[in-house]
Parts: C-alpha cells; sequence; structure tokens
C-alpha cells in the first residue's frame, strides 16, 4: 500500500481531487487531500496573513500529525510551489515528488516571478478591484479549457487566493535533490499556458516527463490517465528501494 499527499492549486480546494482519490482508495491505497488554509471548506478562514509559508506548513503539519512516511507528493499548478518547499524540509519523508502542470519556482523566486508581466499585473488589478487589493478572483474555467461538463461545478466551488501566495519566495536549501523520484506531468491541452517551461526546466533536471492531452485540470478531465500515472509512479519509486 502506498500513501498519496495530493496538493490543489489556487482558487481550489482538497474537493479538486475526489476522483482520483477514490480510485486510488479502490486500488487500496491511503490518500489525504488537503484543503490549504482560507480556501474551499476553510475559505472561512481567509485573511490577508495567509501566505505560501501558511500553506508549507499546512501540508508539513499533516505529515506529522498523522505520522506519514514514504509518501507520493503531489502539486498541482499553484500547488507546485507548496509541495516544492515540503520537500525542501521533509524530504525524508517522500518516497515520491509529482508535480501536474505545476509551478516549479527556484530558490529566491516567487509564483509572480515566473510569469509574464501580463498575467502578473492582470491578477494584481483584478485582487485591487475585487479583492481589497489582498485576494484574488478565481480564473475563469473556460480559460483552463476544464471540460464543459464540468465547468459550472468548478465556478461554484472555487473561493478568492490570498495574493500573498503568489508574492512570497521560496527560499530553498537543495534538500530536494535528496528525492529519488520527481516527476513533472505536463497537460498539453490548453493554451497559453505558464507550464512548458517548468516542463523543459524538469527534462533539464532529468527528471521524469509525461504529457497529457488534457487541460489544465487533470484531475478532472482525464482523473483514470493520471490515476494510472501516479499508481506507476508509485510503482517505480518502491522498486528503486
Amino acid at each position: 500500500m502506498s500513501t498519496y499527499v495530493l496538493v490543489h492549486g489556487a482558487w481550489r480546494g482538497g474537493w479538486i481531487w475526489k476522483r482520483v482519490r477514490s480510485q486510488l482508495q479502490a486500488h487500496g491505497h491511503e490518500v489525504f487531500t488537503p484543503t490549504l488554509t482560507g480556501v474551499g471548506e476553510r475559505s472561512h478562514l481567509l485573511s490577508r496573513e495567509i501566505n505560501l509559508e501558511t500553506h508549507i506548513v499546512d501540508v508539513i503539519n499533516l505529515v506529522r500529525w498523522e505520522e506519514l512516511s514514504d509518501i507520493v507528493l503531489c502539486g498541482h499548478s499553484y500547488g507546485g510551489c507548496v509541495v516544492t518547499g515540503v520537500a525542501d524540509r521533509i524530504p525524508e519523508k517522500i518516497g515520491a515528488l509529482v508535480y501536474v502542470d505545476a509551478f516549479v519556482p527556484d530558490s529566491g523566486q516567487s509564483l509572480h516571478d515566473t510569469l509574464p508581466m501580463e498575467d502578473r499585473n492582470q491578477q494584481l488589478e483584478a485582487a485591487r478591484t475585487v479583492g481589497n487589493g489582498w485576494k484574488t478572483p478565481p480564473i475563469p474555467a473556460e480559460v483552463f479549457n476544464v471540460n464543459v461538463r464540468d465547468r459550472d461545478w468548478v465556478e461554484k466551488q472555487s473561493t478568492l487566493h490570498p495574493l500573498a501566495c503568489f508574492r512570497e519566495t521560496l527560499n530553498l536549501t537543495g534538500a530536494i535533490d535528496r528525492i529519488g523520484s520527481i516527476t513533472y506531468i505536463l497537460a498539453n491541452g490548453w493554451s497559453p499556458s505558464p507550464f512548458p517551461q517548468f516542463y523543459d526546466k524538469a527534462k533539464a533536471r532529468r527528471w521524469k516527463t509525461l504529457i497529457l492531452a488534457s487541460g489544465h485540470d487533470v484531475m478532472l478531465d482525464q482523473p483514470k490517465e493520471l490515476t494510472r500515472e501516479l499508481l506507476a509512479i508509485s510503482a517505480r519509486a518502491s522498486g528503486t528501494r
């Protein structure tokens, strides 16, 4: 049995993983899909003090209090920033690290540092006009090419996200290099996407790389295919230990 910790992206919550979670559980695995502070069912905790550090600690504390080890840690989109911070601090707890159409900032970078200036300015303006200058409204599901059947549901479920999460820099020690299995999965079914740069970075670092024909929310558009890849990643990681 493997243990998966699946971390959602901005504006989403643990709910986004329910299809993949149920499929992994059907294979007998333990699956955690934490909702980060301030969004989803924890949106009542939204405040201007929440930042990337808050969310990194959310996941580290889950691992600590659930007494988890040898986990498959997976981050989607903004969740890539979160799992990078987690992996840098507790690499000994991680058997495999997976990025799904996710940001992979370098040390000293924020998520905003990796975006084109136009996209960054759009988020800042949206926060100013809609979110009192410190919270950002969800990007429409159509922009991410979420499948038509799920778009209204995703719009209904998504919540405001703290701007500070995108502006805080990550300061890394390099401990992530101690993790023997790292995979990057790119979704190539939507455009324009900021994520091919991270796919290229992963290839340069000799991580395993995969491409799925999907919109950005792969766990909704291709849950069976993503589950299959997560199972294979766990099996490969187990075989190297």
